[in-house]
């Protein structure tokens, strides 16, 4: 049965998940520490290609939807041992193991294009 009282508990029930939804949303998912452990990895890159002392998220997203990634992006995110790898260590593992993979660049590797201070992903999505 529909009263007063009901109908105030069901608008405010909704007002809460409406703002759970507003506070959890999905939009940024960002890995800060990806970016951080990158610029500290490949200085020149940093200095050429960074902003504010950091490499953006370009390097491995060649749009604004972070779930799309670049050639290097798929290559390093194939490297991590895990989703949201926090571990620092395990992070330059992955930078340093996706560097031998072939880049878009014909007859050469990621890390070829970095050792050239070359952002090493394509402005394109992966296939």
């Amino acid at each position: 049965m529909l009263t007063v009282k009901n109908v105030v508990r069901l608008m405010v029930a909704t007002a809460i998940v409406a703002g759970m939804f507003v506070a959890t949303g999905s939009e940024a998912i960002a890995r800060p520490k990806y970016k951080d452990v990158m610029s500290a990895a490949y200085p020149e890159l940093t200095k050429k290609h960074g902003t504010d002392g950091k490499l953006t998220c370009a390097v491995c997203h060649p749009d604004k939807d972070k779930k799309i990634r670049n050639n290097y992006g798929t290559a390093f995110g194939k490297a991590l041992p895990k989703k949201n790898e926090t571990d620092e260590a395990k992070i330059k593992e992955a930078l340093t193991k996706s560097e031998s993979e072939k880049s878009a660049t014909d007859g050469k590797t990621f890390g070829d294009l970095i050792k050239a201070v070359e952002l090493p992903g394509t402005a394109e999505a992966a296939k």
